[in-house]
């Protein structure tokens, strides 16, 4: 093994998930701090009215790099499979599809962000005082998605061999500088949410750049071949078959998140902004918990090439003990600390109290999330990935809309909108854990 990878197949497991973990929840905090630093600037030097034009555009710009971001996955477990069956021309043939995925895909998302940025917000109700602004980071920041797309494409093989240490200290650069081009463009050239976009852009290329050079300078089956960079279509078909089912549950989960946004503008901008400003302390606890769920994805998928089906279920039981002890212990403790962690983003005590609210149901319970992800994780790794993207849609998203056309339209108050939230989670993890009990069997004696 080198020395920045990790043998999954082999040794003590629940040292290995951590060590393998650990650094990912790092690199999605980093990543975070993104969009944490533009929500920060903004609310404190541009205003309300900015910070909210900034959080309305999330759940939209989610919606549409969701698709990649599952092909990503698909990415992740074909060639950790490759790798641990040692078939290094199937992994090398993966490794240069993939790519060619991320810079296509790339170049197609900056033309979508830019033509149908304006439309979309205005389906979602998007208040007329922010929707100029909203429209003008999102432009700006779809500039930035084939960095964005190299970076995630390139991580996630970094990711089936046991790599995260690298992609940590990648983000970590481009993270200093997107903070330093912030106050640089917000604070000293006055340019509000353009200021921010434009510096997120920039941090997304500085990524994507050391993600590449680090896969050309590799002496092994990440090594990328400049006359290899071409899509092999069994090796396509394959991540497509795993990835899109990933990726539109993706965007249909954000279909449902964005009507819940929708819901949340009809409350005015005070609430839209301390929604934003909560659901940013969220994103760090469920980044942490995803990195859990990257862990059993990554883990079972090498585990299955190498046929070592005993230790999938290993795998299973300790990410669902460690995602559990994340979420409790980030959500109980993101909320105890609202009030001061709320303070960061805006000194408005109405934007403070709004955010509370949300942090008391939704951040609070997040843990329920985490499990029903790490068992996501598993299907997929272990070459499922229809069921449960089925299972997903109908106990979570379909779940969403439904309550949000019934209960919510009898009740129209945030707390039964962010209720909704963790009932959709219990069910959907029964039932992914029964799907789980029934399928295992049949995976093990398919291979």
């Amino acid at each position: 093994m080198k020395k920045y990878e990790i043998d999954m197949c082999n040794g003590p497991l629940l040292k290995q998930i951590i060590i393998f973990a650990v650094p990912l929840m790092l690199s999605g905090i980093l990543q975070l701090l993104f969009n944490a630093a533009d929500i920060v600037v903004v609310g404190r030097f541009s205003g309300s009215d900015s910070l909210a034009a900034v959080g309305a555009t999330s759940s939209l710009i989610n919606l549409l790099v969701n698709l990649f971001i599952g092909i990503s996955v698909g990415a992740n477990v074909l060639f950790g499979r490759f790798c641990g069956a040692q078939d290094e021309k199937n992994a090398s043939e993966t490794v240069h599809t993939a790519i060619c995925i991320a810079i296509y895909g790339g170049i197609l998302m900056i033309f979508v962000g830019i033509l149908l940025a304006r439309p979309m917000l205005e389906l979602m109700g998007t208040p007329e005082n922010v929707i100029s602004l909203s429209t003008i980071y999102m432009r700006i920041y779809f500039l930035g998605m084939p960095g964005f797309m190299i970076y995630n494409f390139g991580a996630a093989l970094l990711r089936a061999v046991g790599d995260t240490r690298r992609p940590l200290y990648f983000l970590t650069v481009a993270g200093i500088i997107n903070v330093i081009g912030n106050l640089i463009l917000v604070v000293g050239f006055n340019l509000g949410v353009a200021g921010v976009a434009i510096s997120t852009t920039v941090s997304q290329y500085i990524s994507g750049f050391f993600v590449l050079r680090c896969m050309y300078q590799d002496d092994g089956v990440l090594k990328i071949h400049r006359d290899r960079l071409h899509f092999h279509k069994d090796k396509l078909i394959k991540m497509l078959k795993i990835g899109l089912p990933a990726g539109l549950q993706g965007m249909i989960f954000n279909i449902s998140n964005v009507l819940i946004q929708s819901s949340i503008n009809s409350f005015g901008s005070i609430i839209i902004a301390g929604n934003t400003a909560a659901s940013n302390i969220e994103g760090f606890v469920y980044t942490a918990m995803n990195a859990v769920y990257q862990t059993s994805l990554s883990f079972t998928s090498q585990n299955m090439g190498a046929k070592n089906y005993k230790r999938v279920d290993q795998i299973l039981i300790r990410c669902l003990g460690f995602v559990s002890i994340v979420g409790l212990v980030l959500g109980i403790g993101a909320y105890l600390s609202g009030n001061i962690l709320l303070s960061i983003y805006s000194t408005d005590p109405q934007v403070i109290a709004a955010g509370i609210l949300r942090l008391s149901i939704v951040c609070s319970s997040y843990f329920l999330c985490g499990m029903m992800d790490v068992i996501v994780g598993s299907l997929r790794g272990m070459g499922y990935s229809i069921m449960p993207m089925i299972v997903s849609l109908t106990g979570a998203c379909l779940f969403r809309v439904i309550w949000i056309f019934t209960i919510f339209a009898i009740d129209h108050s945030l707390f039964v909108l962010y209720i909704s939230y963790p009932i959709s989670w219990i069910l959907t993890f029964i039932v992914h854990f029964i799907c789980y009990l029934k399928v295992r069997k049949t995976a093990f004696e398919l291979r």
